[in-house]
């Protein structure tokens, strides 16, 4: 089997580097494997920022020492897990939630009539944003130590006038600093495309539970329910590259006229 030359200068140079390389790609995978996680590393270092051009397939080819075709294959992974997008004629770019084909991608609450898009852009109401230290359940779900800084805020989303989802959401404190309820309220585009223009934070996977609950007082007159209406509960924690967390969202989904759909391969 082929085995992966010695990297260039240019790509990896100390052994923490290396560890980092490994633990995204071992040295038993297929070469592709192995530059697909070298080319994470790049992502995760910041070297090609969202929507940046990265090299071509050529200048990867021969950065790794390895051939064109293996580049090519390992770039088709990225794309189809939306971490890169090819665009005809121009090359590949590095993914970003400003995009309009995935501005959408973890929103997976859809009108009974209709779909998301046709729905236009959630109205976004912040209820509040504050740093606080870490209780020990979200430290543990961040991969911080309990008492390290966080950013928590609640928000409402509607659609069309309706108030239909409320949101808590803690974010590490260091990655966001200087994210504040005013910035929030004037951003216009996507939350998470804020957090890459403006934090260089990328949340490229999820990981959601799902579960039936009944509306208490609070959340009743947020989403203007009566008490006990059923409400989906939905916890979502959300990672960047190399699989680090970033985020937890707890939302409240009104059903009343919409549901949530995935999609399964």
């Amino acid at each position: 089997m082929a085995t992966l030359l010695s990297p260039l200068p240019d790509t990896i140079t100390t052994a923490s580097e290396v560890a980092g390389a490994s633990a995204i790609a071992p040295a038993f995978s297929p070469l592709y494997q192995q530059i697909k996680g070298l080319i994470l590393q790049s992502l995760l270092a910041g070297e090609w920022k969202p929507g940046e051009l990265i090299p071509s397939e050529m200048e990867l080819a021969a950065r790794f020492r390895v051939s064109q075709g293996t580049v090519r294959k390992a770039i088709d992974e990225l794309g189809a897990e939306n971490l890169v997008m090819r665009r005809q004629g121009k090359g590949t770019f590095v993914a970003t939630h400003a995009e309009q084909q995935v501005q959408y991608r973890f929103l997976r609450l859809t009108p009974d009539h209709g779909d998301t898009r046709s729905e236009g852009p959630a109205e976004r109401q912040i209820i509040n944003c504050r740093r606080l230290r870490a209780p020990a359940d979200i430290a543990r779900v961040l991969a911080l130590r309990a008492g390290d800084a966080v950013l928590q805020l609640r928000r409402i989303l509607a659609f069309q006038g309706a108030p239909t989802i409320v949101e808590e959401i803690w974010l590490p404190g260091g990655p966001f600093k200087g994210l504040t309820a005013d910035r929030l309220s004037a951003y216009r585009g996507p939350m998470y495309a804020l957090f890459e223009t403006e934090f260089g934070v990328r949340m490229v996977r999820a990981e959601e539970k799902l579960r039936a609950v009944a509306a208490d007082a609070a959340s009743a007159e947020l989403l203007r329910v009566p008490v006990g209406e059923p409400l989906l509960s939905v916890e979502r924690t959300s990672y960047t590259y190399n699989d680090l967390p970033m985020e937890l969202r707890r939302g409240l989904y009104r059903t009343d006229s919409h549901h949530y759909k995935n999609k399964l391969n």
